[in-house]
């Protein structure tokens, strides 16, 4: 009986943890997000879609070309100077960021 409770114990922590954890990812999405407003809109809505809205987009495309940007792979005028000032896991909360929100 103890172990089994241990064992609830140490599951409760976790899932505590980890939910803290997301929340924590999830802010710092948002905040590294914000920088993208000025051409892409509140939230990743564009205005008449151009940019293109990043609300809603499938978060493995956008990281893909976020590091196409950046290793210059993908050509652009201001992408791939922003996208080189972030990191790879930054880049990823982005992303992630981004595919939450609704279109």
């Amino acid at each position: 009986m103890k172990n089994r409770w241990t064992r609830l114990c140490l599951a409760a922590l976790l899932t505590a943890a980890s939910a803290a954890a997301w929340a924590q990812d999830a802010f710092a999405g948002r905040a590294l997000a914000a920088t993208c407003t000025t051409c892409h809109g509140t939230d990743g809505r564009s205005v008449g879609g151009v940019p293109p809205s990043l609300a809603g987009q499938n978060r493995a495309v956008l990281l893909q070309q976020l590091m196409d940007f950046k290793s210059g792979k993908r050509p652009g005028t201001i992408m791939p100077q922003h996208a080189k000032g972030y990191t790879d896991a930054q880049l990823e909360q982005i992303a992630a960021y981004f595919a939450a929100v609704k279109p």
